[in-house]
């Protein structure tokens, strides 16, 4: 696979390089930029061009929300598979992804860890905890500009579809540096259950990032998540 990674010199894009020593399925790892030279990769790309599309098998997008617009109509014109963990997105956005599904292979996800989704997956299945209230609350460093995160945003419509007596907002709260702390209450007069994930470093979602690259490149076109990721895994 070559593959290419937008964002290259940002701190997922150096994850990234670091996830992909020794993965023989990776031929090329091609670095996208807005100026300068991608540090570490195999080549450098400055900007979306064409001959960016005619040299990789699949894209990863690590940049911003205002920046994901130009990436997915990049890999929909260039039937390109695109893995994407881009915070943020507005509705209009998440429908063009939806969109772009149609087209080519897409895998989106606020969060690549697979603990993550394992735990939503958990959270699904939780149909006896109707008559408790729940609430999410979320930690990141300083620097996240959303809050609450993608994640508690994602884990909240699902704890919406069980129904529960009261559902809060997320709260999130930012400080320091820390790497990203979801927590899950579930609370009755009698008892309180708390379902937690913590990411230890931000190589855990590099890690599920190029798992996920690796996974896609061979499906076909259609709206993927890393549950799909997690379910094959086990297989």
């Amino acid at each position: 696979m070559r593959l290419a990674v937008v964002g290259a010199n940002g701190r997922m894009g150096q994850e990234i390089l670091l996830a992909v020593k020794g993965k023989k399925e990776v031929k090329q790892l091609i670095g996208v930029v807005r100026q300068g030279v991608a540090t570490g990769y195999h080549r450098t790309a400055v900007g979306l061009s064409q001959q960016l599309a005619n040299e990789s098998d699949l894209l990863i997008d690590f940049s911003l929300a205002k920046s994901f617009d130009k990436v997915l109509l990049f890999c929909k014109k260039n039937k390109l598979p695109l893995v994407s963990g881009v915070t943020g997105l507005s509705e209009r956005q998440q429908k063009k992804i939806k969109l772009a599904a149609r087209v080519i292979p897409i895998l989106w996800s606020p969060n690549m860890s697979l603990g993550v989704a394992t735990l939503r997956k958990a959270l699904r299945s939780l149909q006896s905890m109707q008559d408790y209230d729940a609430q999410i609350i979320e930690w990141h460093h300083r620097n996240k500009k959303d809050s609450p995160s993608g994640t508690a945003v994602v884990m909240h419509n699902d704890l919406k579809q069980l129904k529960l007596k009261s559902l809060a907002t997320p709260v999130g709260i930012r400080g320091g540096g820390i790497f990203g702390t979801h927590k899950v209450y579930f609370m009755s007069n009698d008892e309180t259950l708390v379902f937690e994930h913590k990411a230890n470093g931000r190589s855990v979602f590099a890690t599920g990032a190029v798992k996920a690259a690796l996974w896609l490149a061979k499906k076909k076109p259609g709206l993927y998540t890393m549950e799909d990721v997690l379910i094959q895994s086990k297989g």
